[in-house]
């Protein structure tokens, strides 16, 4: 079998390809004769040094969601031994963290099916120990699962060990040819869902984990919510449609988005449709903001900020802008309007969380609350005080 390197295709349909969670692969996935079957693919996430920290936010959010992947384990030998929801969340989610892979693969009765790479550094390339790690997977027979910039199927080592074993390499951000991409046409202008995208003042800063409380809390409500993913965590969880887009040219970062939110729209016909939003349309490091405000044209944002972050992730020169700075130029910048803030509570105590969440709210003429740390109830609140409009049905699954 060789490796594969199809890619996503959001043009009316759901994303397939080397994007596409396991269930929608075009390839089937070949498992070793030692390997229990499962209703869901198991994989062990790799992040090593990394995990509860910024850079490891790929297998932070793994752990607290994950439709694609049946998780077993975390390899992080700074945790050893320890369980990941308590390290994490200050809650036991029964997914123990191990210092090595072979500790973690000696924990199953069974070689799990994928490892995944749980980490986005900044260089987004593998370093020389995380290659050995990856390489040992592809040994054991497990497939890989990549989130980095660095294509695992284009290095010729790893793909052709991984031809060897008969297993696939899954390159999140790896993106369909140029030629196969498509413009933006303005038709997300004829999606009849509410459309809300998630933004923040930073990047790695809990877009996507607040994204998809909120999801969860709509559709309990009987208020069908699709969430499109933008980045390879939300990719790697199982979003059914999305694109990584900072894997797109800037000419066709809006175009692919639009696509996969028309997909949504008509195969789904959902009553809201989250948009996942990466980096800061402030931040100058990204431009991923500006092309989810224009492929999007969302009716409303969600604001994510981190009140004590001095300065933004891997820029410490560059100060956190506030949440009135954000909201202004995100307001100016689009036909739109931030309908409440969010929080991340890193470095706070509860009580000063709930103090942010008093002195903001006055403050911004805005609902604030925290996706984590109070209850979703808060965070649906804000959506329907916007849109009373909104009509609470019977609870769905969701989307």
């Amino acid at each position: 079998m060789e490796t594969e390197l199809k890619t996503v295709d959001t043009l009316r349909r759901p994303v397939r390809g080397a994007q596409a969670p396991p269930s929608l692969q075009n390839e089937p996935t070949h498992a070793t004769s030692n390997r229990q079957v499962a209703s869901s693919s198991s994989a062990i996430v790799y992040c090593e040094g990394n995990f509860a920290k910024i850079d490891g936010k790929t297998a932070n959010g793994l752990v607290r969601h994950s439709e694609a992947y049946r998780i077993l384990s975390v390899i992080d030998s700074t945790y050893g031994g320890r369980d990941s929801g308590l390290v994490l969340d200050d809650v036991t989610n029964d997914i123990p963290i191990f210092g090595g892979l072979e500790a973690a693969v000696a924990h199953e009765s069974f070689i799990p099916d994928a490892l995944i790479y749980g980490m986005a550094p900044s260089t987004g390339r593998l370093s020389p120990a995380d290659r050995n790690v990856v390489l040992e997977a592809v040994g054991l027979g497990m497939n890989i699962v990549s989130g980095l910039h660095e294509y695992l199927s284009d290095d010729s080592e790893i793909a052709n060990a991984a031809s060897e074993r008969n297993v696939t390499i899954r390159d999140i951000r790896k993106p369909k040819l140029s030629k196969d991409m498509r413009l933006f046409d303005g038709s997300v202008r004829g999606v009849k869902a509410l459309r809300i995208a998630i933004l923040g003042t930073d990047c790695a800063i809990g877009k996507r984990t607040t994204a998809t409380v909120l999801a969860r809390a709509l559709n309990a409500k009987g208020i069908k919510t699709v969430l499109v993913g933008t980045g390879q965590t939300g990719l790697m969880q199982g979003a059914k449609y999305g694109v990584a887009m900072d894997a797109v040219p800037p000419q066709f970062g809006c175009g692919e988005l639009e696509g996969a939110i028309v997909a949504a729209s008509e195969a789904e016909h959902p009553d809201v449709i989250l948009i996942e939003g990466q980096g800061a349309l402030s931040h100058p490091a990204f431009c991923t903001s500006a092309f989810i405000l224009r492929g999007s044209q969302p009716d409303a944002v969600i604001l994510q900020h981190a009140p004590k972050r001095p300065h933004r992730c891997d820029f410490p020169s560059m100060p956190m802008p506030t949440p009135e700075s954000e909201i202004v130029l995100i307001e100016v910048f689009a036909d739109t309007k931030v309908i409440g803030v969010t929080l991340n509570h890193e470095r706070m105590t509860d009580a000063e969380i709930t103090g942010t969440i008093k002195a903001q709210s006055h403050k911004l003429g805005l609902p604030v609350t925290d996706a984590l740390s109070r209850p979703a109830a808060h965070l649906l609140d804000m959506v329907v005080a916007a849109f009373p409009g909104l009509k609470q049905g019977s609870p769905m699954a969701a989307i």
